[in-house]
């Protein structure tokens, strides 16, 4: 299931409320879509007034249902009993208080498209939703919490909770788009009979769980499964209807230029009618206009049966086998005696220990209950979930002697993050041993050395201390070398030195880094070898692949070894052969992974080849396990702290980015945050929508200024809303063409002038991941692309490749933009430390931060949390003090009492490391 929960704000004056009560009673969403469509005022919604929407209150473990009128839902909505009226314990009128939580259960779309085409699996993919409802519900019941006592310090069981339920059919495109919203209200009944607020915190760490029920629902609920195979269906690997999922895709993009006509039909309303928002009945006429613009010869507006039969009709039109009678299958199906319980529990810390990279390494109960679940679906089994039950619990079971406990505490909730994979724990260890055996100590050139090495005197003039340092080590014969440093403190100009020097000394050195992109810039800037990390493995006979738990397995060939890939015999390194003369340095340090770390020692330790690990662990970390960088930084032979910033034209501003780069606590990151604001870079907004509608703006303004401009957003999907809205806007002012498109990577638009990001290295084209483009020209097979920043560097890539590779780029995550520098950055309000710090060292010339926030000092609190989240845990005492810190802020039971501070090796089983 891929559903979402999403935290439902009261707002100022009430405003959520009456958005929540308008988009209840309207009846149309479109979950995959990032902005929901709620509507701003309840009185729009008039001619709804009889409407109501369906309450469970959960009790005990007890469901019971019954109906609520618009106004009996504003009622339930603002903290009180809807037929009594009674105040369900203290109501927080903060606009920033939550009101709700909103769970989607959305399931893939070949199944509402498989219930578009038979009445009959329509009713059952019904009654399966609800299923699924039923059992979420009553999971929330028992496993969230309310919190009592000082600093809501104790855990309080729930004893009841109410949901309303809304059921959707369709997308706003109108495709068929089966889902349905489950909204907890955040007022539940503890155990003790006192009404409170739901722990919020974790009941959006327990959707891990909620997702995960789904998943197994659809793939192995007996009554779900019989109705598909009546009419031939099976469920596929990926969790779509094998026999339909060829629709999806055609359906979706479809989806997507039918929603760019509607955002364009309203905005033109809007400017017609003097900025007045359209009613809901005008909408309604649009969404369905927006709808016909796509489909020739279709109306306007459409009733209930030309609606469906216009989708069947466009079925047949993507293939006329689809809407064809099928002959009844056998679902294929595993005994439950028959399931390896042992594989599957290496599955479930297979998937915990991938979900636990952004807290190094660390996961939850939830986290590895979702695996267990997640491993069951994926097996074929067909049994009632009660059934099943059991199942799950031998494999949690006989997951726990893979992983370690990080904590003594008797007590340990189940979002706390408290529990490592013991693979996880072994790598850790390996990597800093190695670092370690690494770390032979030698001697740094003396500054008289590298001169005499410099191919330019003027450029060695140009180096501060710590850069000529830094030059001197990496040059040197040091066996590790560790280089950190602020954004913009002159490596690039520290290494063209020290490759100067290692050339006079006629050895070589060889610039590595996580992208071919950057390793592409490195060498262009540097003048040395360069290739991307990966490549330089593969060449020394690393070969990477999952295996059957989904575990990444890497093997390394011995020459004479034929590879399984290419079936070619391997004969040992060809392109980067290495020996005890050379320097290995591995820029952007800070996004390699322990298990490429692990490979590039093993080979360094076996060539002799010394290596200089240059980033910062406070910029982006990679997507596999961190640690790596920090590690060497502990270990190195020689470690250069570069602390003078050479990039920005304020040098105050630039002494401000040091102390951004590592508070030393959160009274200094107050501090932080209190001077960031003071001069200019702080901006502060009231919604989601205006740090959006700022962002957007601030790109405008930019670029209408010939400027370069960085936006940085927390996640993809941020990033993608951002995008989307810049794009539109282009088209509504008449630079982009909209009739002349392409598709990019989920089903995103791609228009001439479009700013993109490929994402995948393609050696045949030259693009690499990663590197930015300007949209030149769109033919009918292939896309032309020049670089922002140079004109004469031209690409051609394939329309297929575009599809899964490219991505509008007007915004990006922290990784997209990690390694760029422009003319000015703004930042989102949902980065994480890392991502706060890298935005705001983006420009050259000016970088702001948008916050939001009731206040300033609102404001300046979160940038100051902001600055402290997401430290890298080098070692298991880290991580066990981690847990700690996490268990002091987690809600307990009365009767929990703290115990003994954990140290590594009191609870490692006699787990050989």
């Amino acid at each position: 299931m891929r559903g979402g929960l999403e935290r439902w704000k009261r707002g100022v004056e009430s405003r959520g409320v009456r958005q929540a009560i308008a988009y209840a009673l309207e009846g149309v969403c479109d979950a995959h879509v990032v902005h929901s469509p709620g509507i701003d005022e309840l009185e729009e919604y008039s001619g709804t007034a009889d409407a109501s929407v369906t309450r469970f209150v959960v009790e005990h473990g007890a469901i019971r249902s019954d109906e609520l009128s618009s106004g009996a839902l504003r009622v339930w909505l603002s903290g009180h009993d809807p037929v009594t009226g009674e105040e369900r314990g203290k109501t927080l009128l903060r606009s920033d208080s939550d009101l709700l939580l909103d769970g989607t259960l959305n399931h893939p779309k070949s199944y509402s498209i498989a219930a578009m085409l038979h009445p009959e699996v329509a009713a059952e993919f019904e009654a399966l939703q609800g299923r699924i409802r039923d059992r979420v519900i009553t999971l929330w019941q028992r496993e969230l919490n309310a919190r009592r006592g000082h600093g809501g310090s104790i855990r309080e069981s729930i004893a009841q909770l109410e949901v309303v339920e809304l059921q959707h059919r369709r997308s706003r495109a109108l495709d068929p788009h089966i889902h349905r919203h489950l909204w907890l209200n955040i007022k539940v009944r503890g155990e003790d009979g006192k009404w409170s607020n739901v722990d919020s915190r974790v009941a959006m760490k327990f959707h891990t769980v909620v997702n995960a029920e789904g998943e197994l629902a659809a793939r192995t609920d007996p009554q779900w499964i019989a109705a598909l195979a009546r009419h031939g269906y099976t469920i596929g690997e990926d969790g779509e209807i094998a026999e339909l999922s060829r629709a999806v895709a055609p359906f979706s993009r479809r989806s997507a230029q039918i929603e760019a006509n509607r955002v364009q039909l309203i905005a033109e309303w809007t400017r017609a009618h003097g900025g007045v928002r359209p009613s809901v009945e005008v909408l309604q006429q649009i969404d369905r206009r927006a709808w016909a613009m796509s489909r020739p010869n279709k109306p306007a507006l459409v009733d209930e049966l030309a609606w469906e039969a216009a989708v069947r009709d466009e079925l047949a039109a993507i293939d006329p086998v689809l809407t064809e009678e099928r002959a009844q299958c056998q679902p294929p199906h595993v005994p439950a005696e028959d399931l390896d319980l042992d594989l599957l529990a290496h599955a479930a810390v297979v998937e915990a220990d991938d979900r636990s990279r952004a807290s190094s390494g660390r996961f939850s109960q939830f986290d590895l209950r979702a695996g267990a679940i997640r491993a069951l679906a994926g097996t074929g089994v067909i049994a009632e979930r009660e059934a099943l039950e059991s199942i799950v619990e031998t494999i949690a079971a006989r997951a726990r002697s893979l992983y370690v406990r990080l904590s003594s505490e008797p007590d340990i909730p189940g979002h706390v993050k408290a529990f490592m994979a013991t693979d996880t724990m072994r790598l850790k260890m390996r990597v800093g041993r190695r670092l370690e055996a690494m770390a032979v100590p030698g001697r740094s050139l003396l500054p008289d050395e590298l001169r005499r090495g410099a191919s330019s005197v003027d450029d060695l003039k140009r180096l501060d201390g710590a850069q000529s340092a830094a030059a001197c080590a990496i040059a040197g014969t040091h066996g590790l070398v560790a280089v950190t440093g602020p954004a913009g403190a002159g490596k690039t100009a520290m290494l063209r030195a020290a490759h100067a020097a290692l050339m006079g000394q006629r050895r070589r050195m060889l610039v590595v880094a996580p992208t071919r992109k950057a390793a592409s810039v490195a060498g262009r800037e540097t003048g040395a070898d360069a290739s991307s990390l990966h490549a330089l493995l593969h060449d020394h006979g690393y070969r990477w692949s999952r295996d059957e738990t989904g575990a990444q397995v890497w093997q390394r060939l011995a020459p004479g070894d034929v590879d399984p890939v290419t079936g070619q015999t391997y004969r040992g390194p060809q392109r980067f052969p290495l020996d005890a003369r050379d320097r290995i340095v591995v820029d952007e340090a800070g996004m390699v992974d322990l298990q490429a770390a692990d490979a590039l020692t093993e080979v360094a330790l076996e060539t002799g080849a010394g290596m200089a690990m240059v980033g910062d662990t406070h910029q982006a970390l990679p997507v596999g396990h961190a640690g790596a960088m920090a590690s060497a930084i502990r270990h190195a032979s020689a470690a250069i702290e570069m602390d003078t910033v050479h990039r920005f034209h304020d040098a105050e501003y630039a002494a401000l980015t040091l102390q951004l780069r590592d508070p030393r606590d959160h009274d200094h990151a107050r501090q932080i945050a209190a001077d960031l604001s003071a001069r200019g870079h702080v901006r502060r907004v009231d919604s989601t929508e205006d740090a959006r509608a700022a962002m957007v703006s601030a790109y405008f303004d930019a670029t209408g200024h010939g400027r370069r401009v960085a936006l940085v957003c927390g996640s993809n999907s941020e990033a993608d809303a951002i995008n989307a809205q810049i794009q539109q806007h282009r088209v509504d002012a008449g630079e982009l063409d909209s009739t002349r498109l392409a598709w990019g990577r989920d089903e995103q638009r791609l228009l001439v002038g479009d700013a993109v990001q490929t994402r995948r290295n393609d050696p045949r084209t030259g693009v690499e991941n990663r590197a930015h483009w300007i949209i030149a020209r769109i033919d009918p097979d292939t896309i032309d692309l020049v670089s922002p920043t140079d004109s004469g560097e031209r690409r051609r890539i394939t329309r297929d490749y575009a599809l899964d590779h490219v991505m509008l780029a007007y915004a990006s995550t922290v990784h997209g933009i990690q390694g760029e520098t422009t003319d000015a950055a703004i930042v989102g309000p949902d980065v994480d430390a890392a991502g706060l710090y890298v935005g705001l060292t983006r420009g050259r010339h000016h970088n702001e931060a948008i916050a939001i926030g009731r206040s300033d000092a609102a404001v300046r609190e979160h940038l100051a949390d902001t600055m402290l989240r997401g430290t890298t845990e080098v070692t298991i005492n880290d991580s066990a003090r981690a847990v700690a810190a996490e268990l002091r802020r987690a809600a307990r039971s009365q009767a929990a009492q703290p115990g003994a501070p954990f140290a590594y090796g009191s609870d490692t089983r006699g787990i050989s490391l």
